[in-house]
Order: structure tokens, then C-alpha cells, then sequence
């Protein structure tokens, strides 16, 4: 009897156990719920050119064998990716370097269904891109845009994506940090002021959106810190940095990014003590291009640019990074330390002028050039005394060559040109002959490299 007894003492604690918050329902279901149906994995095919040789071992063998038995080969590369419908018309956005190049795109939706999609226009800069699909009639799942200016730290952060392609996958954390600032994987630059959050992000979830407990977006997943170094610690771009390019994107396919108008370069301890600087780090202004925003607004020689409104300013790409995180014709607060005197200025920011239409470069061993801009003598640091074009794409076995290298001479065979503009570049381009030898004398961030090579056609 004592036994009964205990026994079903056992079975009514065990039943009361599961009658704990009876009619609870977790608001992040309500989210999931809500909001998944428009979150899509993105499955992407693009092609690679892939060379049996690197380009030292490629000129060896030419110089001595003539040409390599086996040329370069393209393959097709499968990527996953996420992304979300923001607009009942079909457009989706995700990152850049999810639907980059892509010569296919696959949508895939929650039900199943799948889109083929059409990349409509993006940034590598901003990593920001937009893509659309053909709803053919159905009403699509949207979901609504929040305000990443008014996040806080430690209020929840649910996201959604497609982590190593597992569809739909949800993990919710908080919003750790704000105004974070972290190198980009190719140290191509900067991706600054990103939201962190410790909700798991992992490859496959970019793209994907971050959601509010209100099931608002407010930002796009983007990056990950390497999981041998730190685990739990992922990055978004706030929405309403992308929201501020979403209409050029659709109208013009390019994000209409702004320009400060001067040439920095990074504060070292050198400038601090031959100077007399009273900074240690920031973006020292070494030259302000006349009648740019920068002129306008009193930005001198000399100043040190130490924040943009609220974001610290570290060095010089974080400066670029940032003026290009706005449109023209937005208003930021500049803080510059001008031999010790903090000083606050308004700038009414202009347009960056980047690629330029005036004339069609040739292509010349997987190197497109262009003019150089003004907005490229900033992002660049390029001196207003540098003549030449400037490298806008580069194929994987260009010698070495980066974009924002500027090109200043050719020398063929022993003769030199001088290349001031796009028309010289294509007048000497267009002679040189299979078997000719090239050096190409670059300028980047000041200081002057030469790459020499046969030119084997092609």
C-alpha cells in the first residue's frame, strides 16, 4: 500500500511538472512563425578560372618550353546563401558576395517552391545586393523593415537563414555590441558600424535577415568570427544602411554612394611625433579636393579625422568605409583634431563618382581600367599629381595587380609610354604584338611597383 501510495505521489508530481505555464506561448515562435514563410535560401552557380599553373611557374614554362601544354579551365561552383523577400513584386535582399557573378540563381522558398531569380543590382563595398523573382501571380510573405538606429544592447536578436544548408534554421540570441568595425576576409577593406549579436550565425546564413521580438528586420547576417578564435560572436549590417540604397539598386543596379572629398592617410606614431600630433590614431588629412563637401565645410590639410557622427574613426579605410555606408546629400557631423582642438563640422556629403562611362577601356591580361575619379583619388589615397588609370578588375593571374593600383607607364619592349587617361591606354594596348615583353609601372598608396611579363596573346 505504502508503495501505491508513493507511486502515484510520483505521477502527480510528474504531471503537475508539466503543467507549468500551460498556456505560455514563446513570442520567438510567434516570430518564427510570422516571418520565416519570407525568408528563402538562395542557391547560386558561378563559374571559376582555374590555372594548372600560378602565374610565376606559367612564365617560367613559357620562357623556356613555350606555351604550357594545359590552359587555364572554368568550373562551376555551387554557393548557399539566404536571404529575404522585402517587397510583394518579388524583390529579395541578401549579400553581395551570396549572388556575386552568379550565372544562376535558385530561390527556394519555406513551402518549397522554388524561383529562378534575376540579380537586379548590388555592392562589394557594402556587401549589400538585390535579386527578384517572378511571384507569377502568387502573394508572396514580405517582411516589414525596423529601425537599426534605435537598437539597444542586450534586447533579443532571433535569426533566420540557411547555415551550411540547413533550411530554415533559427537561433536567437541578443544584440551583444553596436557600431562594431571588422576587416573583410579578402582585406579588401572594412565592414563598419555592424550590429553583433551572439545568436548563431554560420555559412549559409548570409544574407539572412535579424529580426526584433516584433518580427522586424533589422539587420542583414553577414559575417562570422573564425570558430577556432571565438565562438557565439556574429556581425549584421543594419537595415537602415541598406534601406538608404535600396532604391538605386533597383533603379540603376550600383548604390549611389557619397564622397567626402579629401586623401587621407593613416595616423602612425611617426606623423604623431614629426607633426606634433596630439592624436594617436584617426585619418590625417593630407589633401582636400577643392570644392569638394570636405572644402565646403572647413576640413583642413592637417586635421586628424578622429569620428563620423558616432562611429570612431581608426584609420583610413574605416573613413572610406563609412562616408560610403551613406548616400549623397546626407548630413554627417565630422569630428577633426586640429593640433589639439576638437572640432565639430557639418558636412552636407556629395556624390562618389567611381566607374566612368567617357570611354571603354580594352582589357589587356585579365586587367579593365578606367579613368581615375575623384572619388577614387579618396579611396584610394591616390595624389592629386598622380596621372594614369586606375585598375578596376583584375583576372586571378594578373601578376599581382589589386584594384585601386593606378597604372602610370607602359613600357613594351624596351620603350616607354606614359599613360595618362583611358585614349592612352587603349592607343598602346591595342599594338602590342604576341611575344612582346611589358612592364607596367604601378603606383599603390604611394609608392611605385613594377611587373614585368611576355605577352603571350589571348
Amino acid at each position: 500500500m505504502k508503495k501505491l501510495v508513493l507511486i502515484l505521489g510520483l505521477v502527480v508530481a510528474v504531471l503537475g511538472l508539466s503543467y507549468v505555464n500551460p498556456n505560455y506561448v514563446s513570442p520567438v515562435v510567434t516570430v518564427v512563425k510570422s516571418c520565416a514563410p519570407a525568408v528563402v535560401k538562395i542557391e547560386v552557380v558561378r563559374e571559376e578560372t582555374v590555372s594548372y599553373f600560378d602565374p610565376f611557374t606559367d612564365q617560367f614554362f613559357r620562357k623556356f618550353f613555350g606555351d604550357v601544354p594545359f590552359q587555364n579551365y572554368k568550373r562551376k561552383v555551387v554557393g548557399i546563401g539566404s536571404g529575404f523577400i522585402f517587397d510583394k513584386s518579388g524583390y529579395i535582399l541578401t549579400n553581395e558576395h551570396v549572388v556575386h557573378e552568379a550565372k544562376q540563381i535558385t530561390v527556394t522558398m519555406l513551402d518549397g517552391s522554388k524561383y529562378s531569380a534575376k540579380y537586379i543590382g548590388g555592392d562589394e563595398e557594402l556587401d549589400i545586393a538585390v535579386i527578384k523573382i517572378d511571384p507569377k501571380g502568387k502573394k508572396l510573405p514580405v517582411l516589414e523593415m525596423g529601425d537599426s538606429d534605435k537598437l539597444e544592447i542586450g534586447e533579443w536578436a532571433i535569426a533566420i537563414g540557411n547555415p551550411l544548408g540547413f533550411q530554415h534554421t533559427v537561433t536567437v540570441g541578443v544584440i551583444s555590441a553596436l557600431h562594431r568595425k571588422i576587416p573583410k576576409p579578402d582585406n579588401s577593406g572594412y565592414y563598419t558600424n555592424l550590429i553583433q549579436t551572439d545568436a548563431a550565425i554560420n555559412p549559409g546564413n548570409s544574407g539572412g535577415p535579424l529580426l526584433n521580438i516584433h518580427g522586424q528586420v533589422v539587420g542583414i547576417n553577414t559575417a562570422i568570427i573564425n570558430p577556432s578564435e571565438a565562438v557565439n560572436i556574429g556581425f549584421a549590417i543594419p537595415i537602415n544602411t541598406a534601406k538608404r540604397f535600396i532604391d538605386s539598386l533597383i533603379k540603376t543596379g550600383k548604390a549611389e554612394k557619397a564622397f567626402l572629398g579629401v586623401r587621407v592617410v593613416t595616423v602612425t606614431e611617426d606623423h604623431v611625433k614629426a607633426l606634433g600630433l596630439k592624436v594617436n590614431s584617426g585619418a590625417l588629412v593630407t589633401e582636400v579636393i577643392k570644392g569638394s563637401p570636405a572644402d565646403k565645410s572647413g576640413i583642413k590639410v592637417g586635421d586628424v579625422i578622429i569620428r563620423v557622427n558616432n562611429q570612431k574613426v581608426s584609420n583610413a579605410a574605416e573613413l572610406v568605409a563609412i562616408i560610403h555606408s551613406y548616400t549623397p546629400n546626407d548630413v554627417v557631423r565630422v569630428l577633426v583634431d586640429r593640433k589639439g582642438r576638437k572640432i565639430s563640422l557639418n558636412v552636407k556629403l556629395g556624390k562618389y563618382e567611381g566607374e566612368s562611362q567617357e570611354q571603354v577601356a580594352r582589357t589587356f591580361m585579365g586587367i579593365t581600367v578606367d579613368n581615375i575619379q575623384p572619388g577614387d583619388r579618396e579611396q584610394y589615397s591616390i595624389p592629386s599629381n598622380v596621372k594614369g588609370v586606375i585598375v578596376r578588375k583584375v583576372a586571378s593571374s594578373a601578376f599581382g595587380i589589386q584594384p585601386g593600383d593606378v597604372i602610370e607607364r607602359i613600357v613594351v619592349n624596351g620603350k616607354e609610354y606614359r599613360i595618362s587617361n583611358v585614349k592612352d591606354w587603349n592607343s598602346v594596348i591595342k599594338r602590342i604584338k604576341k611575344g612582346d615583353y611589358i612592364a607596367l609601372y604601378i603606383v599603390r598608396q604611394g609608392g611605385q611597383l613594377i611587373t614585368a611579363f611576355p605577352y603571350m596573346g589571348g
